[in-house]
């Protein structure tokens, strides 16, 4: 829908593009949303005078934010998207060269989370007249390859504007893919830096301001039919609620239909709060990374209710964890293809009209009492679990496991807790006891190394008014920690939790558990002795080092000055990073699953035999779900 202007304007294609974006909206439920909350950018020789001046002349209209790093530009710009349950996010701006191509990684994040992120890179000379520019690719097939077609694979959709005229249909098939919940993700439009200082007289229409309605496809009536027909025929069901549950804002419906029916809720990563951690039908994470509780349940399920889930190996347990023979799957998605997976029944909808669909299918219906006590009795072992794993009292060095409980017990309820990569990830999933839909946001679906910090930015951009605690491994803080500097300069507060534990703990388990001997994982120097990274540990000062990029540091060496450091934090009003080490060979409690990680076949270390026959064991329980 749009509304009409006064008439055509003269202006740059930057210009246009700009007030194209300022102008456009969400609209959801009756409720307007601004599209584009700003852009953040990195200027070069392929942007500084077309979208830098546009930026510039626009002021508020679509507010600038300086970055250190495009990677992690996109990475602020999708923890923003998520925690605005994808109806807002940010542009992202960059020159030709090295500052594209950074952007790749944070491109096939976004398109893997299923999460809506505008890329604007500069590009080449349309016109040629100076080939070659600096940073162009001169690919010897085609003048018209650049660095950018690397970013076709990981978007959703690409365009380069080549010719003014042609912004007008590639912007707004970017925003229609942008608004698409079945189809967003990384959106490119490459922007060759002559084009974008070329003026063109744009019509009124397409800079009027313009609404895209976020859609909320219903389910076909006789697919409602079958499914709760399946439903009803089960004895053992489990409900998966994936991140389509909180993204459509379906957390209410959720609750109502396991309330009527009793049936039990096991959570991906990116549906983990779909239910509070305490709620009688809450059995906690699935899968490789899941709770003992829900992969009980789910090794005798019947039927398996996957909601706004793309059923990801590590929600399956590589295809092992659900073993019951049959099992069926009922699958309610608003992607097609995520919908039919597993071979299961597709109830193509969006999760809160097809929740509240099935609630009404199944009304008298209702699990037998046996069977959702059990359920509560499993959930409520492993509560006692995490107690034991938050509350160990290891030492000298503290455990992953307690500082994570530490962080729990102080966060508030509305407070969100940030990771990305490494083991914590996994554990999280297990241990945190989440009491908001918004409060647990771990991007796993690409599990990026260095998006803690800058999607914890995002994160904090749309919800100013909760504490945003990161927690960062070593080896992820030295991938990414720049966006520290953009946190002060913004005076935008995030709490950094970097726990120290020499090396990248979570490959170093997953090397040995192959037989590798955690070769490779250490922060060890070389030995001269030996010639290998076998030597003394490095000496990094990773305290000193985020004090160098402007946070308040708190260095801490126990659970107890852990505590009184993160209530410290919180009333604080400048970001804070929390310096701990841990000790990295303390497992977190056992999630009783399996993850399909091939063993060398063929071996001279009795290591990696060993691991290679664990693996052939674990490869009997995989199914091909037919």
């Amino acid at each position: 829908m749009t509304a009409g202007t006064s008439g055509p304007a003269r202006l740059t294609v930057a210009q246009a593009l700009v007030r194209f974006l300022a102008n456009q909206w969400t609209e959801r439920d009756g409720t307007r949303t601004r599209l584009f909350a700003g852009c953040l950018g990195i200027f070069g020789h392929g942007n500084v005078a077309g979208i830098g001046q546009a930026l510039l002349e626009a002021g508020d209209q679509l507010p600038y934010l300086l970055a250190r790093n495009e990677q992690a530009m996109v990475h602020t710009a999708v923890g923003y998207a998520r925690m605005s349950d994808r109806l807002s996010t940010y542009a992202c701006t960059t020159s030709i060269g090295p500052g594209a191509t950074n952007l790749v990684t944070g491109a096939a994040l976004a398109t893997i989370n299923r999460l809506p992120v505008l890329l604007l890179p500069g590009d080449v000379f349309a016109t040629r007249v100076a080939n070659p520019v600096l940073q162009e690719l001169e690919d010897p097939r085609s003048y018209e390859v650049s660095v950018n077609d690397s970013l076709i694979p990981v978007s959703k959709f690409f365009a380069r504007i080549n010719r003014p005229e042609q912004l007008l249909p590639a912007a707004l098939a970017a925003m229609r893919v942008l608004t698409d919940p079945a189809e967003t993700g990384a959106v490119t439009l490459a922007l060759p830096q002559d084009v974008q200082a070329e003026a063109y007289q744009f019509p009124a229409e397409f800079l009027a301001p313009r609404v895209w309605p976020i859609r909320r496809p219903p389910p076909e009536p006789t697919a409602v039919a079958a499914a709760a027909e399946l439903v009803r025929s089960a004895r053992r069901p489990l409900l998966v609620a994936g991140g389509g549950v909180i993204y459509s804002g379906a957390t209410a419906e959720l609750a109502a239909v396991v309330a009527a029916t009793g049936i039990p809720v096991a959570e991906t990563q990116a549906g983990k709060g779909s239910l509070r951690y305490d709620h009688p039908a809450s059995v906690g994470a699935i899968g490789a990374t899941g709770t003992a509780a829900a992969n009980a349940l789910a090794r005798d399920a019947d039927v398996v209710i996957g909601v706004g889930t793309r059923w990801s190996d590590f929600s399956t347990a590589s295809r092992s964890l659900f073993a019951a023979e049959p099992v069926r799957f009922v699958n309610l998605n608003v992607a097609v293809p995520d919908a039919y997976k597993l071979s299961g029944f597709a109830l193509v909808a969006d999760a809160k009209v097809g929740l509240a669909a099935l609630a009404d299918a199944l009304t008298g219906w209702a699990v037998e009492p046996d069977y959702a006590d059990r359920a509560r009795t499993l959930a409520a072992d492993w509560q006692r679990t995490v107690d034991a794993a938050y509350h160990a009292g290891h030492g000298p060095l503290p455990s992953q496991p307690e500082v994570i409980g530490a962080v729990n017990e102080i966060a508030g309820p509305r407070d969100v807790v940030v990771c990305a990569a490494g083991s914590m990830p996994g554990e999280l999933h297990k241990l945190w006891r989440t009491t908001d839909p918004k409060g647990y946001h771990v991007e796993y679906g690409y599990s990026c190394m260095g998006y803690e910090i800058a999607g914890g930015l995002g994160v904090k951009l749309a919800a100013p008014d909760r504490e945003v605690f990161v927690l960062v491994g070593d080896g992820s803080y030295l991938m990414l920690a720049q966006e520290l500097v953009t946190a002060a300069q913004e005076h935008i507060k995030i709490i950094v939790v970097l726990v120290e534990n020499q090396g990248f703990a979570s490959i170093g388990a997953l090397s040995e558990s192959v037989g590798n001997g955690r070769f490779g994982t250490r922060y060890l120097s070389r030995n001269p002795d030996t010639g290998a990274l076998d030597g003394a540990p490095v000496a990094v000062d990773l305290a000193a080092n985020a004090a160098s990029l402007g946070a308040e540091v708190i260095a801490v060496s126990d659970i107890p000055q852990l505590r009184e450091a993160l209530r410290t934090a919180v009333r604080s009003t400048a970001t804070t990073v929390i310096h701990i080490r841990t000790d990295p060979l303390v497992p977190a409690p056992d999630s009783q699953a399996w993850w399909d990680v091939p063993v060398a076949e063929v071996a001279g270390m009795d290591s990696s035999r060993a691991a290679r026959a664990r693996y052939e064991q674990g490869k009997k329980a995989q199914r091909t779900y037919l």
